[in-house]
């Protein structure tokens, strides 16, 4: 009885485990989603974003989990071609915003407020923040591409 009990506990830490690591290294919306992770990317479908340009909202139809976060795909080629190469299309710094991550912060990054540049998604947190971005997109890229490293790991609220 106590090897079940203590199986049971240790199953159930590790199910919250991987929520919470999630919230620290992505932008993903409170709550979980029916596959029991947080939404990335407010739920648009990442892949037709990077390959179109449009901004699809995704169906829980058409979910993967990918590092402890659920991504939403309008489509069965959408999610199948994330499942084949999630890398080519998860967002940058986490789902961030990229300017907030330039200068060391993790702030919220809307895909209404975005850009695709050299096959890479990066979102921000408002219109002014892209704005802000657009006078010098490659330079708030590098700042970002540097700061990530040492804030991956570091809960939003500790910045």
């Amino acid at each position: 009885m106590f090897k079940q009990i203590t199986l049971v506990s240790a199953v159930a830490l590790a199910a919250l485990a991987t929520p919470a690591m999630a919230a620290d290294e992505y932008n993903v919306s409170s709550g979980l989603t029916a596959a029991s992770a947080p939404l990335a990317l407010h739920g648009v479908d990442t892949v037709a974003f990077i390959n179109t340009g449009n901004r699809i909202q995704g169906t829980a139809k058409f979910t993967a989990v990918h590092d402890g976060v659920a991504y939403y795909f309008s489509t069965q080629e959408n999610l199948d071609a994330f499942k084949a190469a999630p890398a080519r299309y998860m967002p940058q710094n986490g789902g961030f915003c990229t300017f907030g991550v330039s200068v060391g912060k993790k702030f919220d990054g809307d895909p209404r407020w975005a850009d695709v540049r050299n096959g890479k998604l990066y979102v921000f947190l408002s219109e002014a923040i892209f704005n802000a971005y657009q006078k010098d997109p490659e330079g708030a890229i590098a700042k970002a591409d540097a700061q990530w490293k040492s804030i991956r790991h570091t809960a939003a609220t500790e910045l």
